[in-house]
């Protein structure tokens, strides 16, 4: 759906908790997330410490947004 998405004009970023099937099926702009069970946060870190996982994803993934890419990238922080 991400490649559909982007043929259509519109950029969109894959968080992904697996990047290597995100580079498979071809989504231009990744962003790792944290992992399987919780890709946005961890709830063994307490809600504060989450949230603030949260929001770093979140703001990396505008800024990947905000990146003209030319072929598939990872955005790491």
């Amino acid at each position: 759906m991400v490649k559909e998405i982007e043929r259509a004009g519109i950029p969109v970023v894959h968080i992904a908790t697996v990047v290597p099937i995100s580079l498979t099926i071809g989504a231009n702009r990744i962003v790792p997330a944290v992992g399987i069970p919780y890709p946005l946060g961890d709830p063994n870190l307490g809600e504060d410490k989450s949230k603030k996982i949260r929001r770093e994803l979140v703001e990396l993934a505008l800024k990947a947004l905000m990146t003209p890419v030319e072929e598939q990238t990872v955005f790491e922080k």
